[in-house]
């Protein structure tokens, strides 16, 4: 029988049966992952608005191949697989074997915490690599969490390099940098810088955050410079142009 979960919708056509059931499974599996629980069918049912139906059936492939994993108690949670993914990406994704030794080198110079951020969809980024600093009080952000792009600095650069338009986006192309004060939390601000990679793509966003009363104007200052030194360090390191005056 069908759910009659009040927000529960008929399942999107399908441009294709395959594709269709690959897009359904791999929307479960991003309802496993965002929830800070584990979760139950009725929640995956609301998170996705597909059928329990539909659900159930392709919780079961997902269990079979270990993308998810069924609790005692009937909830789902990541499964193993999930795992292995995240530990041969962490292994053979060279991007980071640049970036978190330049995270690390940022903090020990008495920055705020560190992070480089890439675009996840339309809407959102991922923050892929996070240091934190070493002051007792920190923003929260966390490595493999999914923010705003139109909040915060590292966003609205991953914005301005995607083509869009308007003073703010020009200025960042212009200038390789952004500020935000208090954009996505009230308490919080940052400093970012675009990274470049092979044919000049943007490869992701430099972002030093932290609670905004520790970025006075000299304290923004300081930390651009540094910031943009190390953004040039990593597009050279991955191949790719930041600003032609800072290439000699």
């Amino acid at each position: 029988m069908k759910s009659s979960a009040a927000k529960a919708m008929p399942d999107p056509p399908a441009r294709g049966e395959g594709v269709a059931a690959v897009e359904r499974a791999l929307a479960i599996v991003g309802a496993v992952e965002v929830r800070d629980r584990p979760a139950t069918l009725a929640e995956l049912a609301l998170a996705t608005g597909f059928y329990k139906s539909t659900i159930l059936r392709l919780l079961s492939t997902l269990m079979g191949s270990g993308y998810v994993t069924r609790l005692r108690d009937g909830r789902y949670e990541l499964g193993p697989t999930a795992f292995r993914l995240g530990a041969a990406f962490t292994r053979k994704n060279a991007l980071g074997h640049h970036v978190e030794p330049a995270l690390q080198d940022l903090v020990d110079r008495g920055t705020e915490s560190a992070s480089f951020h890439v675009r996840q969809d339309a809407e959102n980024r991922l923050c892929l690599f996070r240091v934190n600093s070493h002051h007792e009080t920190l923003d929260r952000v966390e490595a493999g969490r999914v923010y705003p792009l139109r909040a915060g600095a590292a966003g609205h650069i991953i914005l301005a390099f995607d083509g869009a338009v308007g003073p703010r986006y020009d200025a960042i192309r212009a200038e390789r940098c952004n500020i935000s004060l208090g954009e996505r939390d009230p308490s919080c601000a940052a400093v970012a810088a675009p990274v470049f990679g092979a044919r000049d793509g943007l490869a992701g966003v430099l972002s030093l955050s932290g609670p905004s009363d520790r970025f006075t104007p000299a304290d923004i200052a300081r930390m651009k410079t540094m910031l943009r030194s190390t953004a040039v360090q990593l597009t050279r390191a991955l191949g790719g142009t930041w600003l032609g005056s800072e290439a000699g």
